[in-house]
């Protein structure tokens, strides 16, 4: 960590706190390839086996942004794919029906498009434009611990991440169509 930068390291159950606590929006990077978590689930193997998920839709986590996006926050993500998308990526390309149905929207944009606008690789996810929390990942690709970043100047660095992204990005519905369209 730099001298001066204001960040902390939090625990994954208070990262999940976060989205009981911000007031207006919650936006994500996603850049992973993969994530380890997700292969361990029944849904990931429903996947593979099938190519299709029969979604839980009121799981804790569907009940919490539903809630959310019912008092007319922001819930909204931009997901870097590669091409060919990785199994990992499908998978979530397929969850991201679920999640827009809880009132979160959800763009992606193709990995060569993200190194050309030189989207970081960081994933991460920016609370009401004032906290960033830089998901930590092990080198298995498990989710370890979230890093807090508060300092000012970092978040405007995020935040000029998260515009030139959203900027560029295409809407799931389109991007699984035309990936449909291609494939």
């Amino acid at each position: 960590m730099d001298a001066g930068r204001e960040a902390r390291i939090i625990c994954l159950d208070e990262f999940e706190g976060l989205f009981r606590t911000f007031s207006h929006s919650a936006w994500r990077l996603e850049t992973r390839r993969r994530f380890a978590s997700d292969e361990a689930t029944d849904t990931y193997r429903q996947f593979v086996e099938s190519g299709s998920v029969d979604w839980d839709l009121d799981d804790p986590y569907c009940e919490l942004i539903r809630t959310q996006t019912a008092q007319g926050k922001r819930v909204e993500r931009v997901r870097i794919v590669d091409r060919p998308p990785t199994t990992g990526q499908l998978y979530l390309l397929n969850n991201a029906k679920r999640n827009s149905g809880l009132g979160e929207d959800i763009r992606n944009v193709w990995r060569s498009d993200a190194d050309f606008l030189q989207l970081p690789s960081e994933d991460f996810w920016l609370f009401d434009s004032r906290l960033a929390a830089k998901l930590r990942f092990d080198d298995d690709d498990y989710l370890v611990d979230v890093e807090l970043i508060t300092e000012p100047a970092e978040i405007t660095r995020y935040s000029l991440i998260r515009d030139a992204a959203w900027h560029h990005a295409v809407p799931y519905e389109a991007f699984t169509a035309k990936l449909s369209d291609s494939g």
